[in-house]
C-alpha cells in the first residue's frame, strides 16, 4: 500500500483551525486526523461535533476520526453525519466491539479499531475481519507530544502476522511520537498510515515536514 500521513489536528493552532486545515488540504498528506477525547476514557477533552463541521468544510481529504471516548457506539452515527469518513474506536472503551464496528459501518463510514499500548494484539483476533483499519497507539492516548514507545513496532509486526494468518488486510495505522526521524523504521515494520501531530505543526515548514515523513 502507499504510505499515508495523517496530520493530527490536536497539535494545530485551535485559534486558526481553518487556516491549519487548509494547509493540510494543499499538502501531500492524504488524511486529516481528528482526536476526540471525553475526559473519561482519557484524562483530556478535545474536539466535538461543532468543530468537526468547519474542518470538514475546509478540506476534501479523508477525515480520520479517532474516538477516545467511553461507549463510542452511542455517538458514531453523529460523527459520520458531521463528516467523518473513517471512525476509529477503542477496543477498551466498549463492552461490545463487534456491535460498535457494525454501527459505524451502518452509518456509512469505514471502520477502525484501536488498542492502547498495554492491550495485546491477540485481543483483536475475532474483530479483524470486520474492520478496515487497526490503529496501534505508540504512546498512551490522551496527550500530544509524547515520546514513541519502541516496543510498538513489535506489536505492528505481530499484528501483520495475525492478519496474514487470518487472510485479512486492514490498513495499519500508528499514532504517537512519529516524525521524519523514525518514520522509515515505522513504515518498514509494516505500518501503512502514520499520525503526526507535533512533528508537523511545530515544524518551521509543516508541508515540507510532511514530505520528509513520506519520503523517510
Amino acid at each position: 500500500m502507499e504510505r499515508i500521513v495523517a496530520p493530527s489536528m490536536l497539535s494545530a493552532d485551535f485559534g486558526h483551525l481553518d487556516r491549519d486545515t487548509r494547509m493540510i488540504d494543499r499538502s501531500a498528506a492524504q488524511w486529516v486526523h481528528i482526536d476526540v477525547m471525553d475526559g473519561v476514557f482519557v484524562p483530556n477533552i478535545s474536539f466535538g461535533f461543532p468543530v468537526m463541521k468547519p474542518i470538514r468544510r475546509a478540506t476534501e481529504k479523508l477525515l480520520d476520526v479517532h474516538l477516545m471516548i467511553v461507549e463510542p457506539e452511542k455517538y458514531v452515527a453523529r460523527f459520520v453525519e458531521a463528516g467523518a469518513d473513517l471512525v476509529t474506536f477503542h477496543y477498551e472503551a466498549t463492552t461490545d466491539p463487534a456491535a460498535c464496528a457494525e454501527a459505524i459501518r451502518r452509518a456509512g463510514a469505514k471502520v477502525g479499531i484501536s488498542i492502547k499500548p498495554a492491550t495485546p494484539v491477540e485481543a483483536l483476533r475475532g474483530l479483524l475481519p470486520a474492520v478496515d483499519l487497526v490503529l496501534v497507539m505508540s504512546v498512551e492516548p490522551g496527550f500530544g507530544g509524547q515520546s514513541f514507545i519502541p516496543g510498538s513496532l513489535d506489536k505492528v509486526r505481530e499484528l501483520r502476522r495475525l492478519c496474514d494468518e487470518l487472510g485479512v488486510r486492514p490498513v495499519v495505522e500508528i499514532d504517537g511520537g512519529i516524525s521524519a526521524a523514525n518514520a522509515a523504521e515505522v513504515f518498514a515494520a509494516g505500518v501503512d498510515a502514520v499520525v503526526a501531530g507535533s512533528a508537523v505543526f511545530k515544524a518551521a515548514d509543516p508541508e515540507a515536514e510532511i514530505l520528509r515523513i513520506l519520503g523517510a
